[in-house]
């Protein structure tokens, strides 16, 4: 240590908006504190969320040189703005010219703040080090890693329902069919895919070798599929296509495309309510382990919210992502035994192609609706880790780069 704070007080003047900080010093390094090479004690005032600096503060100087272990009274005055956050005032031994000694590991007076409504409140007074400070913004941004994408959807859970609702609504306005569009599209591809599959290639599931025990493999294999290949096609283009909204400054950007994923899943909701009337028309009702849907459908939306995420903030850059990720869905769609059953498939590809996320999603779909008994809990597990690692990696991504957006737009 090379200095020591005692009886450290400080007082705020509400009315001026200051704060006056009384303490003594005491130097505790073997060099002597000359005012006349520039000593002096100061203040540094930042915004505790983001640590950009904002005030280089008042310095003053000892009357004398300050001799290894002795003392020296310090007073200070700190103007706290006005404007709403947090802030963060460190008071320590400068040199003008060469350096802060808290930039060096020596202790210092912390002081923290908040202003909200232009009202100033004092917080705790401290005497810590850089290295503490850092490792404690480490641990909370780690907390905000995972919180604050959670709590960004909850607060905006407003604007992304109307957002939503006008994507649905406007994307088919005109046509005749209006918003049932939304199940009349998957359901023609899904139609498609089944001639093409079960009728031309006649291609068929487990014993059951009939054309509706194909039809319902296949359909449960979709359902996932359809929603998270719906919002991850769109995210690239997504800030481009609201660049009116990424360029206001009030607007929730990270919004977008989570309306999009919530689109995806308005979509594959109707197509369970169909689903399931057709395992009640073919096999005289629905299985009660349908109640393991929760937990496919959160890891599912966890993951198709990162991915979302992860697109649409490279997107601004790339903007040739959208044509590439349209041939790599094509690609990961076969590469998913949706359409052909797992049988067909080589040992060492199964091996392989059993790490997809949507693979695992599509079995579990399918043991909870055809097969009656829970998904696997080995793979289920790693399903909801990989989900949440994507979701808060996807976030952090998204978050690193919207500033640049703008500009980029």
């Amino acid at each position: 240590m090379s200095a020591a704070y005692l009886s450290p007080e400080v007082k705020l003047d509400p009315g001026k908006r200051t704060a006056h900080a009384q303490f003594e010093i005491q130097n505790d390094s073997p060099a002597v504190w000359r005012a006349a090479e520039g000593f002096g004690i100061g203040y540094h005032l930042f915004d505790a969320e983001t640590g950009t600096l904002i005030v280089d503060g008042a310095r003053v100087k000892p009357e004398c040189d300050v001799q290894p272990g002795e003392r020296v009274r310090v007073r200070l005055d700190v103007e706290l703005p006005a404007e709403d956050g947090r802030y963060q005032v460190m008071l320590s031994p400068m040199r003008e010219g060469v350096c802060w000694y808290y930039d060096q590991g020596w202790p210092f007076l912390l002081v923290e703040c908040a202003a909200k409504d232009g009202v100033v409140k004092l917080g705790r007074v401290r005497v810590t080090t850089s290295a503490t400070l850092r490792r404690e913004r480490e641990l909370r941004a780690v907390g905000r890693a995972f919180t604050y994408p959670v709590l960004t959807i909850w607060r905006n859970r407003g604007l992304i329902r109307v957002m939503v609702r006008r994507d649905i609504l406007g994307r088919y306005r005109g046509s005749f069919g209006g918003a049932f569009w939304t199940l009349i599209n998957p359901l023609l591809l899904m139609l498609t895919y089944f001639f093409v599959f079960g009728v031309v290639l006649r291609s068929r599931f487990g014993q059951d070798q009939s054309r509706s025990g194909f039809a319902l493999y296949f359909l449960a294999g979709m359902l996932p599929w359809l929603a998270f290949s719906e919002a991850a096609g769109r995210s690239p283009g997504v800030m481009l296509e609201h660049r009116n909204f990424v360029k206001k400054l009030v607007f929730a950007v990270e919004t977008l495309p989570v309306n999009l994923v919530a689109a995806g899943l308005v979509s594959e909701l109707f197509a369970v309510v169909l689903f399931s009337g057709f395992l009640l028309a073919i096999r005289g009702g629905v299985p009660p382990s349908v109640v393991w849907l929760p937990a496919l459908l959160i890891p599912q939306v966890l993951f198709t919210t990162g991915v979302s995420w992860f697109l649409a903030a490279l997107g601004v850059f790339v903007r040739d992502l959208g044509q590439v990720m349209g041939f790599v869905l094509t690609i990961w769609f076969f590469v998913t035994p949706i359409c052909y059953p797992e049988t067909s498939l080589p040992p060492t590809a199964t091996v392989l192609l059993s790490k997809n996320p949507i693979y695992v999603l599509v079995r579990g779909y399918r043991a909870i609706f055809l097969e009656h008994h829970a998904p696997a809990f080995g793979a289920l597990w790693k399903l909801w880790l990989l989900s949440i690692v994507v979701f808060v990696l996807g976030h952090a991504w998204f978050y690193k780069l919207r500033k640049s957006f703008a500009d980029m737009i």
